[in-house]
């Protein structure tokens, strides 16, 4: 089975490092864009809710994009040449009832799409839209049952139920779209790692991402709480891994999150690849920092995005932004600027001797 996650991805992207090299703009490969923040779930860890995580800190909870401005950044993705885009939250990308609309035009433009989603509206045309178009669909998950998945999630008993049968169902409509479940493992829930795995895996998704809570800014913090849980955590993951074949994986990315917070580089290449649309048309550095004013790049209320991501405005800020000074808090994409660094650092003339 081909690989699905890695932090060289980036290495496909010649133009991309070339841009970095002589501080230009390319368009970014992939975009995630955040079409409303309202969600129909309230699970206790959203990093988008809580008031101690600096995630989200400015978001406001019942806004979402305008068709026109959505379609507008559509067409904007297309005539780039933007490459791919997830929708996500903020809020659950599939409460956003024009969605499918949005996923058949950047379809039908090249662009591939994808999505992050709480699974509770994968049914109906939302469903067949993703089934048909999409490259992943990637469903959040932290429970074993109702009665557990109504108590993280603050929605009603019978939905973790209805969530299975949505999940049957999206497989039946075929195999084009990868399925992957996201399972962010916390204190509640860590014991119960193989038997939803068992689950999961009868019910047809291809995969299954493990990774820890993040629970404060802080990494000593959060390698504090998994601490007392890591030992039996990594176990259970060991044991699902038998359930490997040839249609499923356990993907294990829990670890240790300190490294991931303290950043010793001075500037995100990163930024480069990868920037967020938040549901305020607000561009923002990464899915780290959106919704707050140190990861914001710039509005794209009253401009369009094409035109505000190739302004002197945004090249300033993509080139002198820096992460030593304003990242001190978790980061997906650590691994990837420092492996995109060391190729930058590369003496042009040792790099023969390879």
């Amino acid at each position: 089975m081909k690989k699905l996650y890695s932090s060289l991805k980036f290495l496909r992207f010649s133009d991309h490092i070339d841009a970095l090299r002589t501080q230009s703009v390319c368009a970014p490969v992939h975009i995630r864009i955040k079409p409303t923040n309202i969600c129909n779930h309230d699970c206790w860890y959203c990093a988008y809710r809580v008031d101690h995580l600096q995630l989200g800190a400015d978001m406001v909870e019942r806004e979402s994009l305008s068709y026109e401005k959505m379609s507008e950044i559509v067409d904007d993705c297309i005539s780039m040449g933007v490459k791919a885009v997830t929708f996500s939250g903020g809020g659950d990308p599939l409460v956003y009832k024009n969605l499918p609309e949005m996923i058949e035009r950047l379809a039908n433009g090249g662009v591939r799409v994808a999505t992050l989603t709480n699974g509770a509206n994968l049914k109906g045309k939302m469903a067949e839209a993703l089934a048909r178009h999409a490259t992943w669909v990637r469903i959040s998950l932290d429970a074993w049952d109702d009665a557990s998945y109504a108590r993280f999630r603050g929605i009603k008993e019978g939905d973790f139920s209805k969530l299975c049968d949505n999940i049957r169902a999206f497989v039946a409509m075929g195999d084009r779209c990868v399925l992957g479940i996201s399972f962010i493992v916390t204190h509640e829930n860590y014991t119960h790692i193989l038997e939803t795995s068992r689950l999961l895996k009868s019910l047809g998704v291809n995969h299954i991402k493990f990774s820890g809570v993040v629970i404060a800014n802080e990494g000593h913090n959060n390698n504090e709480y998994h601490s007392q849980i890591m030992q039996e955590t990594s176990a259970q993951i060991e044991a699902a891994k038998a359930l490997n074949d040839a249609r499923f994986t356990i993907i294990d990315h829990y670890h240790e999150l300190e490294e991931r917070f303290d950043k010793s580089y001075t500037q995100c290449p990163f930024l480069q690849f990868l920037t967020v649309i938040g549901a305020d048309a607000t561009v923002y550095t990464c899915q780290d920092k959106a919704y707050t004013e140190a990861g914001t790049l710039g509005s794209i209320r009253d401009r369009s995005f094409k035109e505000f991501w190739f302004s002197e405005e945004n090249k300033k800020k993509l080139f002198q932004f820096n992460p030593s000074e304003s990242c001190r808090h978790h980061c997906v994409t650590h691994s990837k600027n420092l492996a995109i660094l060391d190729l930058l650092s590369i003496d042009p003339e040792h790099g023969f001797f390879v």
